[in-house]
This record gives C-alpha cells, structure tokens and sequence, in this order.
C-alpha cells in the first residue's frame, strides 16, 4: 500500500475524469494495492472501489470532527426502533447485569465482557456528529472504549482483515475492515451525554463509528468477530453488511 504514493492517485484521479478508461486504469490500481472492498462487483463496484480506495490512501489516519458540549443537540433525534423481544426486555429489567459482548474469530483469546467489565476499561469521550443516510442527525457525546483496546486484549491474529458486529435485533450486523476498527475514534460505547446509553440510542451497548454514516454504528450489539472474510454466512455472496438489502454501500465515509 505505501507504494502508491499520493502523487499516483491524483494522477489516477485525473485520468478518471477522462471517462471510463481511466475508471478502469485507477480500479486495476487498486486491485494491486489490495483497496478492494466486499461490494467491488456489480454495476457499481469501480465506483465504491474509487471511495473506499481514495479515503484509505488519503484520509486513514484523519479524525471526525470533534465539538464541544455546547454544541450538543438538545434533545438528539432518536429514531424509531422495533420491539427487541422478550429476552431484551428481561435484560432491561435486570439493569443489563446478565448483557454479554463476546469477541471470538481470528484472535489468540476469544472472550466475553460484561458491560461493567467495559465500564472498567480505560475509557474516551467524544463529541461527534450522527449523520444518518435517510437525512437526519444529531451531535452527542459518546463515553465508551476504544475497539482498538478490546482487540488488543483478545490478540487480534496478524492476517484478519474485517471485524462483523452483530446487534441483538435478529439479521442486524455490520463489518468494517481493520484499519477502522482500530481507529481511535471508533468506540463499544456504554454511555451518552454524562450518563448511560439510552435504549432508544442502542443501550446498553453500541459500536461508534464516526467516520462513517449512521448505519455503521450498530446499536445493542452482543458479538464481536474478527475475520479475513466479511460475508455473514453461506445463504448469499452479498451477506456483507446488514444494509446490503436496503441497497447501501459497504464503506460509507462521510
């Protein structure tokens, strides 16, 4: 990857904009980098290859945008969540002491984690904006753990590639890749705006995901899974994030 140089992408970046041979030059480029996300085939594939490609190259180590409490939206937007089941709610009333996060996959220590065990864990605030596909957003403050910390603990293996996260809310996950994963931003959050997570925001446990859109930020998540292979399971090749279905993109950089 570092032996594509900035220089090389702009240049990529102009022959692009000389139309679809120059699409199918700076796709080719990023097939030899290995910049190829889950959702590369398709009609639409050169171009989430582009996106995913120019932000890894270009912005891996950027952060959102911090604000200050000031600039906390009063009150944040919660939008509608269908009923959790029966089983969330026994939790709920039992204060989420009986709630498991495990993390298993491709790590030397597969475990599993209590929410006051996560409480424990040296934690990060942030004040970042929620920016949601379908037009709405709101500014909060986050207190949680860095995901980089969790994977630290379980003993990430050298050759995972992604990380899947799975919602108690049933055929609920995502996946981002590693480099994400282990961005300081991105946080297994267990609080907001100075006290606990709300259930209406995705309590007891959300994963924060502020560089990317909405959906990426999975609420009430209960397992953790590091991979070198972003596909769910065996029913279809497109089984690599929860929103395939609703038809949007894996990577979505904001």
């Amino acid at each position: 990857m570092s032996g594509f140089s900035r220089r090389q992408f702009i240049i990529t970046g102009f022959a692009i904009a000389a139309g679809a041979p120059g699409l199918a030059l700076a796709n080719r480029l990023a097939h030899r980098y290995g910049l190829i996300p889950p959702d590369a085939g398709g009609l639409y594939g050169p171009g989430e290859t582009m996106t995913y490609a120019a932000q890894r190259l270009l912005t891996r180590h950027s952060l959102a945008r911090e604000f200050t409490h000031s600039q906390i939206s009063k009150p944040p937007f919660a939008n509608a969540v269908d009923s959790l089941g029966e089983g969330f709610a026994r939790l709920q009333e039992a204060g989420f002491t009986g709630w498991r996060l495990e993390v298993d996959g491709m790590v030397a220590r597969p475990a599993s984690f209590s929410v006051a065990e996560l409480e424990r864990m040296p934690a990060r605030s942030q004040i970042t904006h929620l920016a949601c596909e379908e037009g709405w957003s709101y500014i909060a403050e986050w207190i949680g753990v860095p995901l980089a910390h969790i994977l630290d603990l379980v003993g990430t293996l050298p050759h995972a590639r992604y990380v899947i996260y799975r919602s108690i809310q049933p055929d609920w996950w995502e996946s981002i890749d590693v480099a994400e994963a282990l961005h300081p931003q991105t946080l297994v959050t267990y609080g907001m705006n100075g006290g606990e997570l709300p259930v209406a925001f995705g309590g007891p446990v959300r994963l924060r995901v502020p560089r990317q859109l909405g959906y990426k930020s999975v609420k009430y998540i209960t397992r953790i899974t590091v991979t070198d292979n972003p596909h769910v399971g065996p029913r279809s090749p497109d089984d690599w994030h929860g929103s395939a279905n609703n038809g949007y993109a894996w990577y979505a950089g904001i």
